[in-house]
């Protein structure tokens, strides 16, 4: 498996990607129809309780293909890598830079190549290039954020809001962090933007 730089020629296989695992991710994701009130709200920050407030999940509802969302949710604002699995893109990161924290903004696996260690890989790949801490959010519900939590990530706060990309929906949301694989090292080789 190798990790590499985005070209132009993958983005048939990002979309291909991101729209057969985004419905998985949002299948059992705490998504709900927003009131006309939390249409026009911010962001309400943490929450504790029961975080929908009763209302039934209707994730699926909530999709959009990479085709319809990329550049309301800036995709390529960030540096993004694809993972190459046996001679094919198999899935890709967005991940932004901004002194030695980084967020990872998008990472998305072909569903039928699940546990072969490409996530990981994606990851570890940012981890790399990240100095001090390394941010995501990952919805509730979404089987992702296990995966996280086993690569080292730790949940630091749990918010609700307008789903990013399809703002009509309310979503509630975690953000996990890592400290970054070169502030183990003490090998801060600068930002890899440069």
């Amino acid at each position: 498996m190798a990790v590499r730089d985005y070209d132009a020629g993958d983005w048939d296989a990002l979309r291909r990607i991101h729209d057969a695992a985004r419905l998985d991710e949002l299948r059992d994701a705490a998504v709900f129809r927003a009131s006309p009130d939390e249409l026009a709200a911010a962001w309400t920050g943490p929450i504790e309780g029961d975080l929908s407030d009763g209302r039934e999940r209707v994730g699926l509802d909530a999709f959009l293909t990479l085709e319809q969302t990329y550049e309301n949710e800036e995709l390529f604002a960030d540096r993004v890598w694809v993972a190459e699995y046996e001679d094919a893109v198999a899935g890709f990161i967005a991940a932004g830079f901004d002194g030695g924290t980084s967020e990872i903004t998008w990472l998305y696996v072909d569903p039928s190549l699940r546990r072969r260690g490409i996530a990981r890989a994606l990851v570890e790949h940012v981890l790399a290039l990240t100095a001090e801490r390394c941010e995501l959010e990952v919805l509730e519900g979404n089987g992702a954020r296990a995966f996280y939590e086993r690569i080292g990530f730790t949940r630091v706060s749990t918010s609700t809001g307008k789903l990013a990309g399809n703002e009509s929906f309310r979503a509630v949301g975690h953000v996990m962090s890592r400290r970054g694989d070169t502030a183990r090292t003490g090998d801060h080789g600068g930002d890899p933007r440069t």
